[in-house]
């Protein structure tokens, strides 16, 4: 299944990109990196640059019924760069709209607060986006990974990069229960 990764063109917290990104990749998904700006993305160890990657394809240029999946990463800079470009919040509400699983780790539930996808979804976060989701209509959890399975599609999401196990565990054994 091809799994859209959707991030900014800074700011990712570089872990919770290439681990959940190297495990969809071993379990015979195909990842694609998905920006809002062509050439490369720069990831960060917190407040530190850290490694480039190419991007695959820009938001503009594609839709989420191209993907079976989509995967948010955090960092605090990523997602508040994405909840401001429309077409990227307009990218990951798609994948409601279709019935597809999100998986969100971090302060990427943010994005999907922008989306309005998250009133009447149980989801967790880091700490700081309590209110943020709250006000939104969701309940926030202190959980290591939650998997809201509420409607069409499947919400599963995690704390922090000491979580990333549990993460990447729930997410690919949601999507592997899809078929396209």
């Amino acid at each position: 299944m091809r799994i859209a990764f959707l991030t900014a063109p800074e700011g990712v917290e570089q872990v919770e990109l290439t681990d959940p990104w190297q495990a969809a990749a071993d379990a015979g998904h195909e990842p694609v990196l998905v920006s809002t700006k062509p050439g490369e993305i720069q990831a960060f160890h917190h407040l530190d640059k850290a490694d480039t990657f190419p991007v695959d394809v820009v938001v503009d240029e594609v839709s989420a019924d191209a993907f079976g999946a989509l995967v948010l990463p955090g960092g605090v800079a990523n997602p508040d760069a994405l909840r401001l470009n429309r077409k990227a919040v307009a990218f990951a509400k798609g994948f409601f709209d279709n019935g597809r699983p999100v998986a969100a780790i971090c302060h990427a539930p943010w994005t999907l607060v922008e989306a309005d996808v998250v009133r009447g979804r149980t989801l967790t976060s880091w700490p700081s986006l309590r209110t943020d989701i709250r006000n939104a209509g969701g309940t926030w959890v202190d959980e290591q990974v939650r998997i809201c399975d509420d409607g069409p599609n499947t919400l599963i999401t995690s704390r922090k990069p000491g979580d990333l196990k549990a993460f990447r565990e729930a997410f690919l054994e949601v999507f592997s229960q899809r078929t396209d």
